[in-house]
């Protein structure tokens, strides 16, 4: 299997986590595999350069290495009729839903606020307004990340409302679809979390018109891609008291460039990238189990599918 996740640091540890489970896997690291193509059955890469994996001639399975593929579908010559098996799995799904629950309980507790103060040996008593019960997060994704957020967000007592493209049915949250049922859900959500996949139809889901939607004051919790938001619209609305604070984890482009508004903002705290991604060692073994399942003739979970686009 070849391997260009990480860079030549990472791949002494993507080695021992492979040997470890499966040790007659051979891992090649990425410049190796492309100058031996013909032996590659496999491959584990998170931005593989343009026709590169047009080059592998043998190559039966490609596994994201990320929770998202989009370094991937940037390859015009993305070989498609090889299946593309995306990083969906529970370790992922779980580290979101702690990582959501800690925005959304940043935002309601005003954790940058309190950031400020401490920074500057400042006594900033206050009394929290807001109470968990009493804000509706309302979760754009109700996928495998939006059903563990939405269980995780209900157990610390928040009431869940969600939005997806087509129905989707999740304990206790009241479902909202397509574009039709986006003003009411806006509407609705003093906390609004976007979870969702990265296609044509979701760029710029978030931005001015979506966010005078909101109750005014709302906070916004950014977790899924940077081409979800419009900056420029978020930091206006944080400006102008539409949104009372926001959490953003994901940019376009990333990482965020030095000087940027928002890095200094007082309504904001700004992540790297790191809602979710499980270790080397979770992701190791999910694809290991991937390949195990396959070659005994069963189907690959987490299929990217063109005509979704995720």
């Amino acid at each position: 299997m070849a391997v260009k996740s990480g860079g030549a640091a990472a791949f002494a540890e993507w080695r021992d986590c492979f040997a470890a489970l499966d040790p007659g896997l051979e891992l090649l690291p990425w410049a190796e595999a492309l100058r031996r193509p013909e032996i590659v059955d496999y491959a584990l890469v998170w931005d593989p350069g343009p026709g590169e994996l047009a080059r592998l001639p043998r190559l039966r399975v490609i596994f994201g290495a990320g929770a998202g593929i989009d370094g991937l579908l940037a390859d015009p010559d993305l070989p498609l009729q090889v299946p593309l098996v995306r990083m969906a799995i529970p370790e992922a799904a779980q580290r979101m839903g702690e990582f959501c629950c800690w925005a959304v309980l940043s935002l309601l507790k005003e954790a940058r606020r309190l950031a400020i103060a401490q920074a500057a040996g400042v006594w900033d008593y206050f009394e929290p307004p807001h109470r968990a019960d009493l804000r509706t997060v309302g979760l754009m994704g109700l996928g495998a990340m939006g059903a563990r957020c939405a269980a995780m967000l209900q157990g610390l007592g928040f009431p869940v409302i969600g939005w997806s493209r087509t129905a989707k049915s999740l304990p206790g949250v009241e479902g909202h679809v397509g574009a039709a049922g986006l003003p009411a859900f806006l509407g609705r959500s003093h906390i609004l979390v976007c979870l969702l996949p990265a296609t044509p139809e979701t760029r710029g889901i978030i931005r001015a018109e979506t966010l005078a939607l909101l109750p005014r004051g709302a906070v916004y919790v950014g977790l899924g891609r940077g081409l979800h938001h419009r900056l420029d619209d978020v930091l206006a609305a944080l400006d102008s008291g539409q949104l009372s604070g926001a959490v953003l984890d994901v940019f376009e482009p990333e990482p965020l460039p030095p000087g940027h508004p928002l890095w200094s903002h007082p309504k904001a705290i700004v992540t790297p990238h790191v809602a979710s991604l499980p270790s080397r060692a979770e992701r190791a073994g999910y694809v290991a189990r991937c390949i195990a399942g396959f070659e005994r003739g069963e189907p690959l979970p987490n299929l990217f599918d063109p005509a979704r686009g995720y």
